[in-house]
């Protein structure tokens, strides 16, 4: 089992880093920190370059973090932070398929974070090395993994980004 919660972790974390390279520091083709605040901005973002280097620090330094199996449930909580708000900001209106732009990546991404926070990050970890494992880890640590993620991801879409008015509805 060891070896398997290394792969994964590893895969999986190093996947998101670099996916916030690409939003910080333009690497792999990314758009950078000027071209992800340009996107948070077309998303509605109230502060679209604070947000850009929100997403990409929390991507970067929790992709990092949980393959290396450091604080996991912590890292577990920025990974599903971001990709609810991707999902709900830009990707679910697109179905599924990630071929669509569709919310198959940061499902299978939470999911995977979730689940590592359940499990634990295994003995190849830090938080093994550390003695954390078994404080940070398990059902609890799951749970809080997905409740501190929908609480700030809620959060960040209702206070942090401007939203239409609606039809019928004065501006208050």
């Amino acid at each position: 089992m060891t070896l398997g919660l290394l792969v994964i972790r590893v895969i999986a974390g190093l996947t998101m880093a670099a996916h916030g390279g690409q939003k910080l520091f333009g690497w792999f083709d990314g758009p950078g920190r000027r071209g992800t605040a340009g996107m948070m901005e077309k998303l509605g973002y109230r502060q679209p370059a604070m947000m850009a280097s929100l997403a990409g620090l929390a991507e970067f330094a929790g992709g990092l973090a949980f393959a290396l199996g450091f604080l996991t449930p912590f890292a577990a909580i920025a990974i599903v932070i971001v990709m609810l708000n991707a999902t709900f900001t830009v990707h679910l209106k697109n179905g599924f398929w990630n071929t669509a732009s569709g919310y198959e990546y940061p499902l299978v991404m939470s999911a995977i974070a979730v689940g590592i926070a359940a499990t634990g990050p295994g003995d190849a970890s830090a938080d093994s090395a550390l003695g954390f494992m078994g404080a940070l880890s398990g059902d609890v640590w799951a749970l809080v993994v997905v409740v501190s993620a929908l609480v700030a991801s809620t959060a960040t879409m209702t206070f942090g980004r401007h939203h239409e008015q609606m039809p019928g509805h004065p501006v208050r």
